[in-house]
């Protein structure tokens, strides 16, 4: 008998090795550099390599069990106490499995939530089993009226405390970074301890406070910031509970986070990992032997679009997807219109059914960290997790994370990651696709419901409060102004494309060009070129555009753009534009009319803002 051959696809193939694979980039790189062309980075600096390798010996991180799935959290932030109990009685009968109850001026309230009083509280919760379901609150101020309305109403439901899963949330230095005011935390400190070990007392079994890196991410901040935060805010509740007599062993298991989940899915799967990394050092360091803390997950609020926001659905998706790869125990999903106004039923359907498709279809929480061994996923965790306690020393050397709120160091360098986010944003490397990225002009109207935003008044400001940003707002405002013209007048803001040459040659910068002026709320009208000048004047003029926007290769540039805009201004362009960089020949273009320049990396927002004063808005 013979042995079997070697039915392997690779065995005819020498083996693949990093050093072979560089050798191979090296030669279509032609001389340009690796780091440049192949390694991008992080908002933290951290590198992301083009290729890793796996790790053979990588443990998982210790967190939700598999196959346990983790909790459908449904937002319930309808400002009608009856209508967000219509709301909460309908998620729960169609398959989620808690509920994420938003109260008005919470650090995700968004301009909605639920007021703060006993009576709201009891209607909201009307007809609710309390013991079978999960329940997670995102307080506003007064958090501690909130928190005792909820504890008398399980006891006035006969309900046993223990038996209910309830996170109440208390986070007042979450509180006083999105509003600003001076949480006066010598004296506030002892208070949050009482009120937790009360509500402990009461038998709850928590947790109760919640170390929220919310506020950091929707203020524009970096994953290494976040960690930080989470962890500052973590270990300002534990020396609060230890300071009131708390056994560190107890107080531990008092607190939970709460994280931020974007669609960038590596990033955010590392950053999950990273933080139950990061809290076992501290746990370590109190001289415990580390437990898996709760950690719960919402959306992110600053990638939520206005424009296109039928995107957001994948933007979530992404999102909960990778939340659930990282581990995270309950996840909210931000309904796809919630930048536009209160969500109606079908987009909170929307928002529900994608978590359990990912569970019971996809199984996504069958593996216990099924992230563990990525060699991709490894790297950036650990790295993150060296980014983070390097923030997070700075801010414990600054007094922790009050007193480095009231010294304005937080803020600081969160709006310095915001400036250079915003910057990626309108030079358009970080794409918002739908928005700075193949923008409908035509878009397809979304419902929601007619119910008037709910804002508690602002009160004194101690420092400067984190804002709650979305990347998309500079290209909405843009998208805005063209609204306005076209209610005005009946027709969007239009440039005309003044292509030049043959096909081939105008092609791929008129198709950038109605790209990035779509971007704008401008309508760019195209054409497949012309035999002389005096026919594309003509054309301009019969177009009713205002602006014009020459496209062509350079060569033909060289020879034609001069007497082409000159042909414009004449026909009455108040603006020209010109697809490409500025050249050798800027001057001369210059004096013959043209005033912009749009190409890639630009900034877009910028470029186009100019355009409008032709309308005179």
């Amino acid at each position: 008998m013979t042995d079997a051959p070697d039915l392997s696809l690779a065995a005819e193939f020498p083996p693949a090795t990093r050093e072979a694979w560089l050798a191979l980039v090296g030669s279509a790189l032609k001389g340009a550099s690796f780091d440049k062309r192949m390694v991008s980075r992080t908002y933290d600096g951290l590198r992301i390599e083009p290729l890793y390798a796996g790790v053979a010996d990588a443990r998982p991180i210790a967190g939700r069990p598999a196959p346990a799935p983790w909790q459908v959290l449904a937002r319930i932030d309808h400002p009608d106490a009856a209508a967000a109990n219509a709301e909460a009685r309908h998620e729960l009968d169609n398959g989620a499995t808690g509920l994420l109850v938003v109260f008005a001026g919470a650090i995700g309230a968004h301009g909605y939530g639920l007021e703060a009083s006993t009576a709201a509280i009891a209607r909201v919760f009307d007809g609710i089993d309390l013991a079978g379901i999960a329940v997670e609150c995102d307080l506003g101020p007064p958090a501690e009226d909130s928190a005792r309305a909820l504890a008398d109403l399980v006891e006035r439901t006969g309900v046993t405390p223990a038996a209910t899963t309830i996170r109440f949330a208390l986070d007042p230095l979450g509180l006083a970074a999105v509003t600003g005011r001076d949480p006066a935390w010598s004296e506030g400190a002892p208070k949050f301890a009482r009120l937790v070990a009360e509500l402990a007392g009461r038998g709850f079994a928590g947790p109760f406070a919640c170390a929220d890196a919310r506020p950091i991410h929707a203020a524009g901040g970096s994953e290494a910031q976040e960690l930080a935060f989470a962890l500052a805010t973590a270990t300002a509740w534990l020396r609060a509970f230890d300071a009131h007599g708390i056994a560190l062993d107890e107080a531990r298991r008092l607190i939970f986070f709460r994280l931020a989940a974007d669609a960038d899915q590596l990033l955010t799967v590392a950053k999950f990992r990273a933080l139950r990394r990061l809290w076992a050092r501290v746990e370590q360091a109190c001289g415990l032997a580390p437990e898996a803390a709760f950690m719960s997950a919402e959306t992110a609020w600053r990638m939520m679009t206005k424009r296109d926001p039928w995107v957001n659905m994948l933007r979530t998706t992404l999102a909960t997807f990778a939340a659930g790869i990282g581990g995270a125990d309950a996840v909210t999903v931000l309904p796809f219109t919630v930048a536009l106004g209160l969500p109606d039923r079908f987009a909170r359907r929307i928002a529900r059914n994608s978590q359990l498709i990912l569970l019971d279809e996809s199984n996504l929480a069958k593996v216990a960290d099924p992230a563990a061994g990525s060699g991709a996923t490894e790297e950036l965790t650990t790295a993150l997790c060296a980014a983070g306690w390097a923030l997070f020393q700075e801010i414990e050397a600054a007094g922790g994370a009050a007193a480095a709120l009231a010294a304005g160091l937080i803020q600081h360098k969160v709006a310095a990651v915001w400036t250079a986010r915003t910057a990626a944003v309108a030079r358009r490397k970080d794409a918002l696709t739908g928005t700075s990225e193949f923008p409908q002009l035509a878009e397809t109207p979304v419902a929601v419901l007619e119910v008037a935003p709910v804002r508690p008044p602002p009160g004194p400001c101690a420092f400067a409060p984190l804002p709650s940003l979305r990347l998309a707002e500079p290209f909405e405002q843009l998208r805005d102004r063209s609204d306005q013209v076209f209610a005005t007048t009946g027709a969007r803001p239009k440039v005309f494309l003044a292509n030049l040459g043959p096909l081939a040659a105008f092609t791929s910068r008129a198709d950038f060009a109605r790209n990035f002026f779509a971007a704008g709320g401008i309508e760019a009208l195209s054409n497949d070129g012309f035999a002389n000048f005096a026919d594309m004047a003509a054309a301009f003029t019969a177009s009713g555009a205002e602006l014009a926007c020459l496209c062509s290769s350079d060569e033909i540039y060289a020879a034609q753009a001069v007497a082409a805009a000159r042909a414009l201004a004449g026909a009455g362009a108040r603006h020209i534009c010109l697809a490409g960089r500025p050249g050798e020949h800027e001057t001369a273009q210059r004096e013959a009319g043209i005033d912009t320049y749009v190409y890639v990396g630009c900034d877009v927002p910028a470029t186009l803002s100019v355009l409008y004063p032709a309308r005179k808005l």
